[in-house]
């Protein structure tokens, strides 16, 4: 199956959606929307693309309405989503799912490319983990997940970031980028985690990339919280 999601905010409306596939998005605000499952995806074989484009003086919250489970089809393992994401000078948008869960035997990518203004605001958490709750070691040690993430501000590159989870280490993930934001980097003395100032291009403002991994996505998001104190700004 082949799910698509296009959603664009307008300063003083409600967003303007577009959707086709598994999924459906419910505006639960003037300016706050969520996706929702309306099929059983992703499964092998399966693909998602979002589109969010936020215009200038926009604002928009996105969320999941609950987490999403990446299973095997009988066919194939693998799965992928990919969000394509721009943010116009005065657009403000915080996107913020819930975790991606990819069951044993499952492989799922996520990609996602942002290209946002230097006057806009941005704010983009993920979540990832391998295995289901009641799921047995030797079924979650042959899940797989990718996540790669590209961000460009005022048209020069500020972070390019690839990270994989699988195999007998950690089997969660979260991270938050945060544009923009001046603070300095900052690493965990007792867990894997840390926040990393990202690249400055001339004329853009800084930002900051925090990571975290742990058995769990609950402990991941709590070590990322603990390092990304700073106020939602939208």
């Amino acid at each position: 199956m082949h799910t698509e999601i296009e959603i664009v905010a307008r300063r003083g409306r409600s967003p303007r959606v577009a959707a086709s596939g598994g999924l459906a998005l419910r505006r639960t605000g003037p300016e706050s929307a969520h996706l929702i499952s309306t099929a059983a995806t992703p499964l092998g074989g399966d693909t998602i693309a979002v589109r969010v484009s936020v215009e200038a003086g926009a604002v928009l919250h996105l969320r999941t309405v609950a987490a999403t489970i990446a299973l095997p089809s009988a066919d194939r393992v693998d799965s992928s989503s990919e969000w394509t994401i721009e943010v116009a000078d005065g657009g403000r948008l915080h996107l913020d799912p819930e975790p991606i869960v990819v069951a044993g035997g499952a492989h799922h990518r996520t990609t996602t490319r942002v290209v946002a203004q230097p006057a806009a605001t941005v704010i983009i958490a993920e979540h990832a983990q391998l295995g289901r709750l009641a799921e047995l070691p030797e079924h979650v040690v042959r899940a797989r997940w990718e996540g790669s993430l590209r961000v460009d501000i005022g048209g020069g590159p500020v972070l390019r970031h690839r990270l994989s989870l699988g195999g007998t280490g950690h089997r969660a993930a979260s991270s938050v980028v945060r544009y923009p934001d001046t603070r300095p980097s900052e690493v965990s003395s007792d867990a894997y985690a840390a926040r990393l100032e990202l690249a400055r291009p001339p004329g853009v403002n800084g930002a900051t990339l925090t990571t975290a991994l742990a058995p769990t996505t609950t402990r991941a998001r709590t070590l990322c919280d603990d390092l990304d104190l700073a106020p939602m700004a939208l």
